[in-house]
């Protein structure tokens, strides 16, 4: 059987998942259940470590990759073990290369397979579905995640939470992060606004959770009661125009509740024919969205209850309806749906809703017009006149051989020709003709209007009602036959639209010509109106801007259009070339409210790349002043406290001691002069005014010296420069900062076992310097990332520098004509490669 899996989801870390999770395992412990801890990280809290104490510790696997030695979860060791619970912490955790699965969550399904029950930890963060709100919250990328179905498979989900404030001061306090963490760590990812988004993501992540948990409870014991546990506000939507004011009234509704949940929904006839206006709809369906409801459409003949099945299968407290638009005398014979739906909708709260269509009665669709041409219907008229007289001479000569009912049945025939060609009123018209001259011509008493035999009247009679019956369902299935048609027309239409949406071809030229082509229109032109609405503006060309169009001789303004489109009070959708029909319109309005949509997409898009380089300065603003506020203060608090010991008057310091004060002070004031310096060369760089004094430089002269800057680790460096390379055009200064700081990184990942390498190779008319190390090396997608300010990949430790280093690099690179590219070590760690020109002298020589 397999186990199963409970999960603590928290908002941000050190909530205390890890501190839940292990307490619950004590708890276990002391409950006599065989618990043991297959992977926790106390990442240094000191509380959570206590927990670990007498608490049986599946040893871990060690892996090495690329010379450096990693520890993970033994899943092996775990199966093999057999415990009743494992504690395994970090659900999101990638594994090192090597390792039996890449993810963490694989190895917890294969624990759980073999019947161990699993208790583990996530943070929302990690959740693939709000991967990317994360990171536009916080500014990080969270590169690991865990899909949110592993997640919510789990048997027993429970949220960790904890206030912001709360969080902040247990991190003042150092219960989260090492003391020299804490201030970055409070100035950028834990500032209260992103905690509060996170932990509302957190919440509404679990009470998502708690909806389906609460659904598939109601369906296994078939509860079909409403459940009143969330405010669920449905709009009834005919396609009507009357939609947009109940959706604002159903919105004003759910407003009223905090966490009320607005969904709209449309009743679509089983057959397809009937059905709203689909531009209103589409229209609708953008407002609903925009006040972040839902649309849905169901398929239904009997709409209050197709209505109300809908509201109970989402659990839904409230239901807004409109008011009838039919007449009065039409609410005679039929209630309507909104007093249908109110009788029959239980605990469910109906709202009906007047608007200015009320009681106006409903619009005869088009396809209610006549269902046959008029070339048809002249012709139905025409044989009518003319076959009845020619039926009654053709049986004349036969009325003693024939009887009453074979003669009915051939005008009859008749009847139902008629009717084939030329619809109903034809067909009713012959067939009272026809009652009359079989009453005269063929009724006893003949030659009269009199009719002696009851039975012959009882099948004149009949015949009338059949007639009348044959010749009203022929025209109805005309009628239909021509609904369809105008359905499948509209349906490939909207079809079109829907493809250039799924396609993305959002572009308004590329919508605007689609259109043109479906209903073959000369031009198609989006105006936008320039100034405040006037009466007469609608034929003023100054009055309007075009902002899109396709086809020759754009409309200048609405009044110029065969057919024009009002998408809102300032976009017009102007068509030339023929006059639309109805029908036709509704679809032309679909399109018109893709259009609206396509204009706001492009100028959304406008205004983010506009908003792109403020954000970029914005970013570059913040990550400045947390490098001022950390990363500069603690050179500073270093110089300051060695200075203030010197001038203390109270303790006598031995030489030994004061020359270590005065070693410690040149140190941090020698880093700060750095440090500063890198962030003036960075600001010059991106302003664009650095100063260069380029000239013939020898490497064998340059890199010995930078090697020497590099102080203490200088031994661990090694350098392989031959004498006789040629001389690279370069600013000697500037060349060796580069260098001093790609061999501090260099030396910084080596083991310690293993020295950094600088060795260089001319190749034509460059020369390349490459800076080797033995470290864990960068996955090649990230080799661009690393060279951006404020960068620090795959270190979450912000106490060594700003990450400008390798940023500074390349730009300064980059401004004496070279390049700087990083590269992968063969047999692990990364190879940073400087591409210099060699000097007009070399090249002569």
């Amino acid at each position: 059987m397999r186990g199963r899996l409970r999960v603590y989801l928290g908002a941000a870390p050190g909530v205390g998942k890890t501190y839940a999770m292990l307490s619950e395992g004590r708890r276990g412990l002391e409950r006599g259940r065989d618990v043991v801890v297959g992977f926790v990280e106390t990442h240094g809290r000191l509380r959570t470590a206590a927990l670990l104490e007498d608490m049986e510790v599946i040893p871990r696997k060690t892996l090495v990759y690329r010379g450096a030695t990693f520890t993970e979860l033994d899943v092996d060791a775990v199966i093999e073990r057999a415990p009743k619970v494992a504690l395994i912490d970090e659900l999101a955790h990638t594994n090192v290369p090597g390792s039996r699965n890449v993810k963490r969550w694989q190895d917890i399904d294969d624990i759980l397979d073999a019947g161990i029950d699993v208790v583990s930890t996530v943070n929302i963060q990690h959740l693939e579905s709000v991967n990317d709100v994360v990171q536009q919250i916080t500014g990080i990328p969270q590169r690991e995640t865990v899909p949110d179905e592993v997640v919510r498979r789990a048997n027993q989900i429970e949220l960790v939470d904890m206030s912001p404030e709360a969080l902040r001061r247990r991190m003042a306090h150092g219960n989260v992060y090492m003391p020299e963490k804490v201030d970055a760590a409070l100035s950028n990812y834990f500032r209260v606004g992103n905690l509060t988004a996170l932990r509302e993501l957190a919440l509404l992540w679990v009470a998502g959770k708690v909806d389906d948990q609460l659904d598939h409870y109601r369906a296994e014991h078939g509860i079909a009661t409403t459940w009143e546990t969330r405010e669920r506000v449905v709009v009834a939507l005919t396609g009507g125009p009357e939609g947009d004011t109940l959706v604002r009234r159903a919105a004003r509704i759910a407003a009223r509740t905090k966490g009320a949940d607005l969904l709209a929904v449309h009743v679509t006839s089983s057959d397809g024919l009937a059905g709203g206006d689909p531009a209103n709809l589409a229209r609708q369906r953008t407002l609903v969205e925009s006040m972040g409801g839902t649309y849905h459409q169901v398929v239904g003949d009997d709409i209050p209850r197709a209505l109300l099945d809908f509201a109970r299968g989402v659990n839904a407290t409230q239901l807004v309806l409109g008011a009838s638009r039919r007449g009065r005398f039409a609410q005679i014979f039929s209630r309507g749906v909104g007093v249908e739906t109110t009788a029959l909708s239980g605990p469910i709260d109906v709202h009906l809703v007047t608007h200015e269509e009320a009681k106006k009665g409903r619009r005869r669709p088009d396809g209610s017009r006549a269902a046959l041409n008029r070339k048809r219907r002249l012709t139905g008229w025409a044989v009518a006149v003319a076959g009845m007289p020619a039926l009654t001479a053709m049986l004349l000569p036969f009325r003693d051989v024939l009887s009453l009912p074979s003669e009915i049945l051939l005008f009859l025939c008749l009847v139902v020709g008629v009717a084939l060609i030329g619809g109903t009123w034809p067909a009713i018209v012959t067939a009272v003709g026809g009652s009359l001259l079989l009453n005269w011509f063929f009724t006893p008493p003949v030659g009269q209007l009199t009719i002696s035999d009851p039975e012959n009247l009882f099948a004149l009679v009949v015949f009338v009602l059949v007639a009348a019956a044959v010749s009203t369902i022929v025209d109805l299935a005309a009628r239909r036959t021509r609904e369809a048609s105008r359905a499948r027309a509209d349906a490939e239409a909207l079809s079109t639209l829907a493809g250039h949406v799924l396609r993305g071809e959002a572009a308004l030229p590329s919508l605007l010509g689609r259109l043109r082509e479906t209903f073959a229109l000369d031009s198609v032109t989006l105006l936008e109106r320039l100034a405040e609405p006037t009466p007469d503006d609608q034929s003023e060309p100054t009055a309007w801007r075009i902002i899109a169009t396709s086809g020759a001789a754009p409309c200048t303004a609405p009044a110029v259009a065969d057919t024009d489109v009002a998408i809102n009070d300032t976009l017009v959708l102007a068509a030339r070339g023929r006059l639309l029909d109805a029908s036709d319109r509704r679809v032309l309005e679909a399109f018109a409210a893709e259009a609206a949509v396509a204009l706001r997409q492009e100028r959304l898009l406008e205004e983010a790349e506009q908003a792109k380089p403020l954000a970029e300065a914005d970013k570059m603003r913040t990550a400045l002043l947390a490098a001022v506020s950390h990363d500069l203060r603690t050179p500073l608090s270093s110089a300051k406290a060695a200075v203030e010991s010197l001038r203390s008057k109270e303790v006598d310091w031995s030489p030994e001691d004061r020359d270590e004060l005065l070693d410690t002070a040149h140190e941090s004031l020698a880093r700060l002069d750095r440090l500063v310096e890198n962030l003036l060369d960075m600001s010059r760089l991106q302003a664009g005014v650095l100063g260069l004094a380029l000239q013939p430089v020898a490497l064998e002269e340059v890199v010995p010296r930078a090697i020497d800057d590099l102080g203490p680790v200088r031994d661990r460096i090694e350098g392989d420069i031959s004498i006789e390379l040629p001389e690279i055009v370069a600013d000697p200064a500037l060349l060796e900062r580069v260098l001093v700081n790609l061999m501090t990184n260099a030396v910084r990942y080596s083991p310690d076992d293993h020295k950094a390498l600088v060795t260089a190779s001319w190749h034509d008319d460059q020369v390349e310097i490459r800076v080797i190390d033995r470290g864990p090396g960068i996955p090649p997608e990230a080799h661009d990332r690393v060279f951006q300010p404020f960068q620090r990949l795959g270190d979450r430790d912000n106490g060594t520098g700003v990450g400008l280093g390798l940023a500074l690099s390349r730009g300064l690179t980059e401004a004496m004509g070279g390049t700087l590219v990083p590269e992968e070590t063969p047999g692990g760690g990364l190879t940073m490669i400087i591409t210099m020109p060699i000097s007009s002298q070399a090249v002569t020589a």
